[in-house]
């Protein structure tokens, strides 16, 4: 028997129709998500070709900027090489020099003559040595002269020649003892027996450095640089550079010689001696001596207490490094500026010396100190100063160096020492 077949009715039609439109608007809903997906996906892709437009616009600007920067640093460099050699014409062209003398046996068999006489024959001992410092009233100097020898061994008393009278007689008691001043002992004496007329001159170095000048004059060191060697910018200790000291423009007196004018004021300015001695850097090493001369403690004292004059200058590790300097007892800068650099030693763990010069090339001048040479402008001219730290890059991290006037070699040492 068969059975009966269905008839479709109202309700299951009705059913039929819901499920349709539901299933279209799912439909449609996936439709729309899927667009909606595909838009944001085309959104995000489009956000990450303008960032990485964008990145690579900011790195093409920093390059730009930092390729700007670098060139204004090279022009500041030049300008300042400039405005040095403009200071040092200026100094040494206005500078009055001593009138050229020779000196010779029968002139120091006078001056023991004369030094038996007066008061008066003291001062003609002085004054034909060249030393005093002129007024431009001869007769006058020479009054001076006669009263400073008629003073003695009187600390107190300074002549005015680049002679530490007090410092002299501390460190010469028997000097002291003679009654005799100290000046007049030295042109007597003094030079003969090789002793020291000033903390920042090095007479034995002199001597080298100027041979062929000290035997056309006959002239002792103290005597040639005095009379003339300081008018014509001769250095009188390998940490005194007097074209670095110059070119600062400090406000001499009247052909006043520059060792002179650094002990009584220019030390206190923070004027630098030397382009590898920084006295704000040595004093945040010595603040026991904040009293003295930066130099003066330096060359004194500070060396073997292993203080470092500059950032790229680490005497401790020159020292380490350099066994010969140290059973020589040599202070490790001058060891540096005389031989070490031509002997390709470095002069600390930041500034590979080897590596600049070879990276430097010809356009490091013959003769000229590299570290001297990078700090006065060569830090600019090559691309890595040191291996793997590449000078732009740095200075891109780093601009705030330009507003302190650092390299950036100077300013990593710095930042890493603290």
């Amino acid at each position: 028997m068969n059975k009966p077949t269905a008839q479709p009715t109202a309700a299951n039609d009705g059913l039929s129709g819901d499920l349709a439109a539901k299933a279209a608007a799912v439909a449609r809903r996936m439709a729309e998500l899927r667009a909606a997906l595909a838009a944001a996906e085309e959104a995000v892709a489009a956000a990450r070709r303008l960032t990485h437009e964008a990145q690579v616009r900011e790195a093409m600007v920093r390059v730009d900027l930092t390729q700007a920067i670098t060139e204004a640093l090279v022009g500041r460099a030049e300008l300042a090489a400039r405005q040095r050699a403009q200071a040092v014409r200026a100094y040494f062209g206005e500078t009055e020099q001593g009138r050229p003398r020779r000196r010779n046996r029968i002139g120091r068999r006078l001056d023991a003559i004369l030094a038996r006489l007066t008061s008066l024959g003291r001062a003609l001992v002085i004054a034909r040595a060249g030393v005093w410092r002129p007024s431009g009233r001869p007769l006058y100097d020479l009054r001076h002269m006669a009263a400073y020898a008629r003073r003695g061994a009187d600390p107190s008393v300074q002549p005015p020649a680049p002679f530490e009278q007090a410092w002299y007689l501390a460190t010469y008691p028997d000097v002291a003892a003679s009654g005799r001043a100290p000046l007049l002992h030295y042109l007597l004496a003094g030079a003969a027996e090789d002793r020291t007329p000033h903390r920042l001159f090095d007479a034995a170095w002199y001597r080298r450095e100027n041979a062929q000048a000290l035997a056309a004059s006959g002239q002792s060191s103290f005597e040639h640089f005095a009379s003339r060697g300081a008018a014509e910018g001769r250095n009188p200790h390998p940490l005194f550079d007097m074209a670095h000291y110059a070119s600062q423009a400090p406000a001499l007196l009247a052909g006043e010689d520059m060792l002179s004018h650094y002990l009584r004021e220019g030390w206190t300015r923070d004027l630098s001696p030397h382009p590898l001695f920084d006295p704000a850097w040595y004093r945040g090493q010595a603040p026991d001596a904040a009293d003295v001369p930066p130099l003066v403690h330096y060359v004194l004292e500070g060396w073997r207490a292993g203080l470092s004059p500059h950032p790229l200058f680490d005497v401790t590790w020159y020292l380490a490094r350099s066994p010969d300097v140290v059973e020589a007892g040599r202070e490790p800068l001058a060891h540096f500026l005389d031989v070490g650099a031509a002997e390709g030693r470095s002069p600390g763990p930041w500034f590979d010396l080897p590596h600049y010069v070879a990276v430097r090339g010809g356009a490091l001048a013959t003769g000229t100190n590299p570290l001297i040479d990078y700090l006065q402008g060569g830090a600019w001219a090559v691309t890595e100063a040191r291996p793997g730290f590449p000078t732009a890059a740095y200075l891109a991290a780093c601009p705030g160096l330009v507003r302190e006037g650092l390299t950036p070699l100077e300013h990593w040492a710095r930042r890493s020492a603290g």
